[in-house]
């Protein structure tokens, strides 16, 4: 039997988080976002980041997952700040490249309305305010950015891309977070019951981005890093 390897596309403030703690408390692996140092004994693992682990892999070896091997789920994949601005989930080569290597692999794409999106993102620490408009993101580049609508224009056109580009693949399923029925979709496509959804990484300025009903909660609530 296949190993079961999930891989989210979604853009930051659209559930990444709650989708990688629904997926560790139905018994996958998480990497989200970075990888936590008692993720792995590894040091050119350990303490690095999920979307730049991916390049060095793809690079390297050709292989995007080829030092994701501890993982069974990759939640938030992109990592912009410091030296780094990485974006798997906009580059057509990488995801080919994980396909080629991991045939049975699963994508998922979390979205979310694009104006509410693009308003979460702003109100994120200084994500929507700062980062994005400095770095020269893929489909966001130069002064691009500094205004809500580009923002907004953004995050549209990577759910058109990834919808273009997974057309009528079975491997792919994308989800609103705020639809009710999302975690037995999620289930039904993973061929795994999802044992929790609910709210994680709300924004404080306004409270939950995430509404959902809660269905079995874990023992313990994550700590998760402000970024993701």
């Amino acid at each position: 039997m296949a190993r079961l390897r999930v891989v989210n596309l979604g853009l930051p403030k659209s559930g990444t988080t709650t989708l990688g703690v629904a997926l560790r408390a139905s018994g996958l692996t998480v990497a989200d976002w970075k990888i936590r140092r008692h993720q792995s004994t590894d040091p050119a693992v350990a303490r690095h980041f999920v979307g730049d682990l991916m390049y060095r892999g793809y690079f390297e070896t050709g292989d995007p997952l080829h030092l994701l091997g501890e993982f069974d789920a990759m939640t938030e994949i992109n990592v912009v700040g410091g030296d780094l601005n990485r974006w798997p989930q906009t580059d057509w080569g990488l995801l080919s490249a994980i396909i080629d290597h991991h045939p049975d692999v699963k994508f998922i794409l979390s979205h979310r309305e694009p104006e509410a999106h693009a308003d979460s993102m702003i109100r994120w620490t200084n994500l929507g305010r700062k980062r994005l408009r400095i770095f020269d993101v893929p489909g966001l580049p130069g002064k691009y950015g500094s205004a809500p609508a580009d923002i907004v224009r953004w995050i549209d056109g990577h759910t058109r891309f990834c919808r273009r580009i997974f057309a009528g693949d079975p491997r792919f399923l994308e989800y609103d977070i705020l639809d009710p029925e999302a975690p037995t979709k999620i289930g039904a496509f993973l061929g795994l019951p999802i044992q929790w959804w609910g709210t994680v990484n709300e924004n404080p300025e306004t409270g939950a981005e995430i509404v959902t009903d809660a269905v079995t909660k874990p023992e313990t609530t994550p700590t998760e890093d402000p970024a993701s």
